[in-house]
């Protein structure tokens, strides 16, 4: 079965299998295979099964959808290409095909093999926003409130104070300037 592997740093190993004829990648997440990258359109780009090829259509996306550093708007991918969605970079991989990750060479004659290395999931997992649900029931809370506290500042309670004695003090000496050139 043929599958696309993310190959960037933090988001390595994540993968979808391709085992529809329409699958849709996005950064939001109603598409098949939700990529969260800001470089990658809300719904970037279609990826159709036709007989045994795997086609690559472009969903006018902002920033472009490449094959092997091509810029395509639809073309067929071949198993070991790379396929670039905005920064992220996915590569082909399917059973039987050269240059495929889950093909591995048989062992020389009279030794042991090797344990499977174990693959580590380096995805980070990014939080989506907020529900409909959460903002009708407020059930969303961010710690903001416990982590910081209002202080109370001295020197801005100064300066307001002294700024209303000033202000009283110039609304008076305005007050007798007028009264003396009212009574002259």
């Amino acid at each position: 079965m043929a599958k696309l592997v993310i190959q960037n740093q933090g988001m390595s190993g994540r993968m979808c299998e391709l085992h529809t004829d329409r699958t849709t990648i996005g950064r939001v997440e109603d598409n098949t295979f939700q990529i969260a990258d800001p470089s990658v359109s809300s719904h970037h780009c279609e990826v159709h099964l036709r007989g045994s090829d795997i086609v690559i259509r472009d969903l006018n996306s902002t920033n472009g959808s490449f094959i092997n550093n091509e810029k395509i708007t639809e073309q067929v991918l071949k198993p070991g290409q790379t396929l670039r969605l905005g920064q992220v970079e996915l590569r082909l991989e399917a059973e039987g095909a050269p240059g495929a990750a889950s093909v591995s060479a048989p062992a020389p004659a009279g030794s042991t093999p090797a344990p499977a290395k174990k693959q580590v999931d380096a995805t980070m997992l990014i939080p989506r926003g907020v529900s409909l649900e959460e903002l009708e029931t407020g059930a969303r809370k961010t710690g903001f409130d416990k982590t910081f506290s209002k202080k109370t500042n001295k020197v801005n309670r100064w300066f307001l104070i002294i700024g209303i004695v000033v202000g009283l003090l110039i609304i008076g000496l305005l007050y007798y300037a007028f009264s003396q050139t009212n009574g002259k």
